[in-house]
């Protein structure tokens, strides 16, 4: 099998271009560093398949980041047979310098110049033909957002494939498949593969500084590209007046959350309610008729365990699809660049930098890709500190919890407050957590960061993203709630002859040995159960609910609300918000620290941090009110 590979700068739109050309999906974002590893998908091209790979984006072939690394190590152990250089129509007198390090190498090339549509609008006339005359190998303009140009890139590929087969290249072998890269990075697992990469040198693929000026790339572009003096992106340049303000661009970030938490809310609230009628309608109506035949044991197992857990989770995926319907429009057009230029002089007193603040913000979907997203940042110190750091996201595994005591024990004009405090305690220990640590990791990188245009995103781009978060969310389920369920189920019904979620069970055991520590939080046996099984995965935590209850949907809620007060509620979150995050975040930590004590660190001091500040809001909210 033949394979084609895409390799361009930050923010050039070689994801938007992969997804457009396999129907893969994966994730597209308006920031440099989106693409940390390397996607592969098979591709029809003509009469052939050839494997198309989506290398990270990189600014020059001698960088020291760990992405630039591993696409240098590929172009060297697993040379491809095209090379597409994906360059911003709109930059090419930046990008440039890329194109001009990848002439030596000799591996057939195809320039594709994205993002024509916006080209066109700054009134930039581009001669293609005689660029590529000039270059000798084929260009290509193109607008991976909107499509146009698709099919001209298709027919090009077919013809320099076809070429390189008359050359009598030889094909080369399919690369390995890493399934764990790929789940990370939520690509379909379908027909899609990650690239397994060995760390070797930076100077493998021969770079040399000498020779690389055989074909003048900067007088190319420079010829046959026409650009008016003022051309100018005035929508972008009116919107940074604001968001880049000194003093307004902050509580403008702060104002766009909590609109967006409003809207969540407002939106999602009836419609969760649908949700939950529906499956608790299911249950009366069909279920439990079905069901009454079989033992009371395992008829309580698939109705109170299985169903039950699944049920409540479930109906909160009208909730999560919103979230991140919203967050996905703020990420795609562009803004997040922004925040982390406006964070950088707050962000560098903790040790940290812009990048830092985004990972973080990238970590609001879901710590594992955020995690991985460091490996842009070339300096370790500053890199384990933002790591260190990413953990405290509120990622949307604990969304749904706090979704559900929000609405269960506040109002509705409070739950979209209260959820926004919480993703404001989220950031502020994070940046305690750096202020604590930065003595120990130090950062000796500067920060540089590209600001995009804003874009706003296709109608395409936006159902595909909340497609691939309830996909995301539905294999968790399959992966983790099912089992989770089932085993919070046995720990409430066993040993043989007690009371169903009595203390006479093993979780009312786990629950009464744990109730010295937790209990001046507030948090009681039944919670404590919840917070064991949200240490293998949050999403857990509200099936584990449903199975210590019996209930589920409003049933559930409503003996939530009997139960326990909004302090323990709130000190419960707090709880679930600090403490260790989950086992996929502790092994990715593992995985990209390769350092066991600094997974350890990042185990011990959230569990640390979770029980003083639950402890302290607790007493205080306890002495309050009286």
């Amino acid at each position: 099998m033949m394979r084609v590979a895409l390799l361009g700068m930050p923010n050039s739109g070689k994801s938007t271009l992969f997804n457009r050309l396999t129907g893969a999906h994966a994730r597209v974002g308006n920031w440099p560093g989106i693409t940390v590893e390397l996607l592969a998908a098979r591709l029809l091209v003509g009469d052939q398949m050839v494997q198309l790979v989506d290398l990270p984006g990189i600014y020059d072939l001698r960088g020291l980041s760990e992405d630039e690394h591993v696409v240098t190590n590929f172009l060297e152990g697993h040379r491809p047979n095209l090379l597409i250089v994906v360059l911003n129509a709109t930059q090419l007198d930046r990008q440039a310098r890329l194109l001009q390090q990848l002439i030596p190498l000799g591996i057939p090339l195809l320039a594709v110049l994205n993002m024509s549509d916006e080209a066109k609008k700054l009134g930039m006339q581009i001669d293609v033909e005689g660029m590529q005359a000039s270059l000798g190998f084929p260009v290509c303009l193109l607008s991976a957002k909107h499509g146009d140009g698709t099919a001209t890139l298709t027919a090009l590929m077919r013809k320099q494939l076809q070429t390189a087969k008359n050359n009598n290249l030889i094909p080369v072998d399919a690369v390995s498949v890493d399934a764990v890269s790929v789940d990370a990075v939520g690509v379909d697992a379908v027909g899609v593969d990650a690239v397994g990469v060995d760390a070797v040198g930076v100077d493998a693929v021969g770079i040399d500084a000498t020779g690389v000026d055989a074909v003048d790339v900067d007088a190319i572009v420079n010829r046959h590209i026409a650009a008016p003096m003022q051309a100018s992106h005035q929508l972008t340049e009116r919107l940074d007046r604001l968001f880049l303000h000194p003093w307004l661009g902050l509580p403008a970030l702060l104002a766009m959350m909590l609109l967006l938490f409003e809207a969540v809310f407002a939106l999602g609230k009836p419609l969760q309610e649908i949700m939950a009628w529906l499956f608790s309608t299911l249950r009366t109506a069909l279920l439990e008729p079905v069901l009454a035949p079989l033992p009371s044991m395992l008829n309580g197992f698939l109705l109170d365990g299985v169903y039950n857990g699944l049920g409540t989770v479930a109906s909160f995926v009208p909730l999560i699809v919103l979230f991140f319907l919203f967050v996905g429009i703020v990420e795609d057009s562009g803004y997040l660049s922004r925040a982390a230029f406006l964070m950088d002089g707050l962000m560098a007193r903790l040790g940290l930098d812009g990048r830092s603040f985004v990972m973080m913000l990238m970590g609001f979907g879901c710590n594992v890709p955020a995690l991985m997203g460091t490996r842009v940042i070339r300096s370790r110190g500053l890199r384990l500190l933002t790591m260190l750091t990413i953990p405290f996201s509120l990622c949307s595994a604990r969304l749904q919890v706090f979704v559900f005591f929000t609405a269960a024990l506040f109002s509705p004009w409070q739950a979209p407050l209260v959820l926004f405090s919480l993703y404001l305690i989220s950031i502020l220990l994070a940046m305690l957590t750096a202020l604590a640590f930065k003595g120990r990791y130090i950062n000796s990188e500067p920060f540089i960061i590209e600001m995009p245009p804003y874009r706003f995103p296709t109608t395409k781009q936006i159902v595909l993203r909340a497609w691939q978060e309830i996909r995301h969310f539905l294999s968790r389920v399959t992966r983790f709630i099912v089992l989770g369920v089932v085993m919070v189920w046995v720990l409430t019904n066993f040993p043989s002859g007690a009371v169903p979620g009595s203390s006479s069970t093993w979780a009312g055991m786990i629950g009464q040995w744990l109730d010295p520590i937790l209990s001046p939080v507030g948090i009681d046996p039944n919670l404590t159960i919840a917070l064991v099984f949200g240490f293998v995965a949050k999403e857990i935590v509200i099936g584990a609910l449903a199975v210590i209850y019996g209930q589920e949907g409003d049933l559930l809620s409503n003996m939530i609300t009997q139960q326990i007060t909004w302090a323990q509620a709130y000190s419960f979150m707090l709880f679930t918000l600090i403490y260790t995050p989950c086992l996929s975040t502790v092994a990715t930590i593992r995985a990209e620290s390769k350092s066991l004590a600094f997974t350890a660190l990042t185990i011990v001091w959230p569990l640390l941090l979770a029980w003083s500040v639950s402890f302290v809001f607790y007493q205080v909210a306890l002495l309050a009110t009286g």
